[in-house]
């Protein structure tokens, strides 16, 4: 993300946290609109045109989404009024603070785990990966899946976001999607997310020693998310967004070729 959009997504961040009467579905209109404003490219370039001046893209919005909310509009429109560095990197700061306004509307609900959960479930079925992930499936038809998902263990909020996420996926592949989608959640709430790969799972000991190095290093609650690939051998692969940390056996021993045949 260029700099002005890291500023822009920053002040959007805090217009949020001062904000009022932010609910589940101020969360839902933002994402729709983010998903509207992708749908345009009209659309997108002018609300991220830095010829217009930020009252005239903040009246835009109020205009062409007069049906949002108080708080979505208000929202929405300071993200217009402010400069980002392309049309698409609107789109997925509209797109966060959508997930990020949903994530404090629902404190009660682990939104995390429940993101977890549903990445191992697509990760286990082929069928389901290439419904939720297919070009060539309708968006509505995705949601449907996601409803039938999760309609018996899945929180509203988790399914705003998923249903969002298969509705619009940019280029990014449905474990991706989930994977960002579980660490903005985290970093609302002051946490961050590690993705932990080993060859068999870890033990209750091993896991602690993890999460208190993780904790250490990182200056933040991990919340973790374990993965089992007995490709990699023995030993651990964290990955904390794009920090790897690649302690695995099968990583060591592709070093090591590398090396003798260098």
């Amino acid at each position: 993300m260029g700099s002005a959009s890291r500023t822009a997504l920053a002040t959007g961040v805090a217009a949020l946290a001062d904000a009022r009467g932010v609910t589940l579905a101020t969360g839902e209109e933002l994402l729709a609109a983010a998903r509207a404003i992708d749908g345009s490219s009209q659309l997108r370039a002018l609300l991220a045109d830095p010829t217009l001046g930020a009252e005239e893209r903040s009246a835009l919005v109020g205009r062409v989404f007069g049906s949002l909310g108080e708080s979505a509009t208000r929202l929405l429109g300071g993200l217009a009024a402010s400069r980002w560095s392309s049309p698409a990197q609107l789109v997925d700061g509209v797109e966060e603070i959508g997930i990020r306004a949903i994530a404090a509307a629902e404190t009660d609900t682990d939104i995390v785990a429940e993101l977890f959960a549903v990445e191992r479930a697509v990760a286990g079925d082929a069928e389901l990966e290439f419904a939720l992930g297919s070009k060539l499936a309708a968006p509505a038809a995705k949601a449907e899946v996601v409803d039938r998902l999760l309609a018996r263990q899945g929180s509203a909020a988790t399914t705003a976001i998923v249903r969002h996420l298969v509705q619009s996926p940019r280029g990014r592949r449905i474990g991706a999607l989930l994977r960002g989608a579980a660490a903005i959640v985290a970093d609302a709430a002051g946490t961050l997310v590690a993705t932990v790969t080993v060859a068999a799972p870890l033990s209750a000991e091993q896991q602690r020693a993890l999460v208190a190095d993780l904790t250490e290093r990182f200056a933040r609650e991990p919340r973790v998310q374990y993965l089992t690939d007995p490709a990699v051998l023995g030993g651990v692969r964290v990955r904390v967004g794009d920090t790897v940390i690649d302690g695995t056996i099968a990583s060591r021993l592709a070093d090591l070729r590398l090396r003798l045949a260098g």
